[in-house]
């Protein structure tokens, strides 16, 4: 992949300089792949052990009801690299592409003369370096381990492998792969060979790590911190009231497709061991990329962030992965670093959108957006984290089908809308586990309707097109 030429950068938009490039702040974006909103140590977790990111969140602004726009990877990372819903691109699900006329933060900070790099996964479908100067991938990291261990890696990930699994996912088991070749290496070695290539200029650097994202396969160092005997299932397994939840919901609990073997407690137990073993070995690499940043001086002259593109429900009521809209599917972490104006550890109660990303990274480091974007700006939440701003988010997911989901939240509550299935209402101050349905009490008629018309506000699923016709 060829990347872009500065000069071919900055003909893209009208976009100004802002002073000269020793003033502007260098922008590190730390992300992980399907990370629980709350799955850290520092937040109590029972299990997560995330030494690096806690001490990332002590001296961060941390949100504590973030949200993605799909809880999906592709067109959530679509919308927290434009600052646009995915309905707005058609980006339905993990096979459809980015499209080329929606610009991506890579763009703008290329054009506003930063050194841009996204290193690791972007999961845009659409071939390109969608606006970053440097892009490295999967396809790096299998040159750099060679044919032999991506052979292996490929063989004990692949859907149809014979190793006795019921479904297309393992349960989770111990990598066959050293630890020193897992992408997540790969991914920090690169980000910290860029930082001490690009130490001297802006830079915007996207360190995009896979774990605790399925393959559930740690390195044996991580595998070995967890072991199943000794975790616990989450206190909401096998509570749910089934008849008080949507079709699909009953069916995943019921069933569990994806991977029938975690309808046993033992095995559950294998697969929580081995997500938060993931989570802990992504944590570790983290703090590698951390721990250069501060070597090599830079740790006034960057803002860091950090975010997920959704969560995992790891068990969550007997449900796995994402795809639905509880809080642990739905809900994404994202902390800023900002020197000089967030400090101490705080966090923030407003309602956050990944939406908000662009916009707020562009506001604290003068890049200008000519486009029209669906998210605003989060700045004055790290200037007040005290204050809980009127705000709200929304997320989408199989707009295609008849069975598409959508959520909003404002305020307490959280509505979801599951097209010709049950809809769902939960207050989420006197309910943060969502184990009562609101929507079938008639006294909160007034707030379904509200909620609902807000929700069909920002999208109406009505207009998707499908199968050729309007639903």
């Amino acid at each position: 992949m060829t990347p872009i030429t500065r000069r071919q950068a900055l003909s893209l938009f009208p976009v100004p300089l802002f002073g000269a490039r020793s003033k502007k702040k260098n922008v590190l974006v730390l992300m992980t792949d399907e990370h629980q909103h709350q799955g850290f140590s520092i937040a109590n977790h029972p299990i997560a052990r995330t030494p690096n990111l806690d001490a990332l969140a002590r001296t961060s602004m941390r949100f504590d009801n973030a949200y993605c726009t799909s809880p999906v990877c592709v067109p959530s990372r679509f919308s927290y690299m434009t600052g646009v819903y995915p309905h707005r691109g058609q980006v339905w699900g993990n096979t459809h592409p980015w499209p080329a006329e929606f610009k991506t933060i890579g763009d703008y900070f290329t054009a506003a003369g930063y050194r841009t790099a996204n290193i690791g996964k972007l999961h845009a479908v659409s071939r390109g370096n969608h606006g970053f100067e440097e892009y490295i991938d999967h396809e790096e990291w299998f040159a750099s381990i060679g044919p032999e261990k991506a052979r292996i890696f490929q063989q004990e990930t692949a859907l149809k492998t014979k190793d006795g699994r019921k479904g297309p996912l393992p349960v989770g088991r111990m990598s066959l792969l050293a630890e020193e070749d897992h992408f997540e290496s790969f991914v920090a070695r690169e980000s910290i060979r860029f930082l001490k290539q690009h130490k001297s200029e802006p830079f915007l650097l996207v360190s995009s790590f896979v774990k605790p994202h399925d393959p559930f396969m740690p390195a044996k160092r991580w595998f070995n911190m967890f072991p199943r005997e000794s975790v616990k299932l989450p206190d909401t397994w096998g509570k749910l009231d089934l008849a008080t939840v949507p079709r699909f919901i009953k069916h995943m609990v019921e069933a569990s497709p994806v991977t029938p073997e975690l309808l046993d407690p033992e095995q559950a137990r294998m697969r929580v061991a081995c997500y938060y073993a993931n989570l802990a070995q992504a944590d570790d690499c983290i703090g590698k990329v951390l721990g250069t940043l501060s070597e090599l001086g830079l740790d006034d002259d960057t803002i860091v962030m950090y975010l997920a593109d959704h969560g995992d429900m790891a068990g969550d009521k007997g449900l796995w992965l994402k795809f639905i809209m509880y809080e642990n599917s739905v809900g994404v972490p994202l902390m800023f670093r900002v020197p000089g104006m967030t400090s101490g550890g705080s966090r923030s109660a407003t309602i956050a959108s990944l939406t908000q990303v662009l916009p707020t990274l562009a506001e604290l480091c003068g890049v200008d957006i000519p486009s029209k974007l669906d998210g605003q700006s989060a700045v004055r939440s790290l200037r007040n984290p005290q204050e809980r701003f009127d705000t709200a988010a929304y997320s989408e997911i199989d707009m295609l089908s008849q069975t598409s989901k959508q959520m909003f939240r404002r305020g307490d509550y959280k509505y979801c809308y599951n097209g010709v299935d049950m809809e769902q209402l939960y207050d989420m101050r006197r309910d943060p586990l969502e184990m009562t349905n609101l929507a079938l009490d008639r006294k909160y008629k007034d707030t379904v309707q509200k909620l609902k018309a807000e929700l069909i506000g920002t999208f109406d699923p009505a207009t998707v097109v499908r199968g050729g016709k309007k639903s």
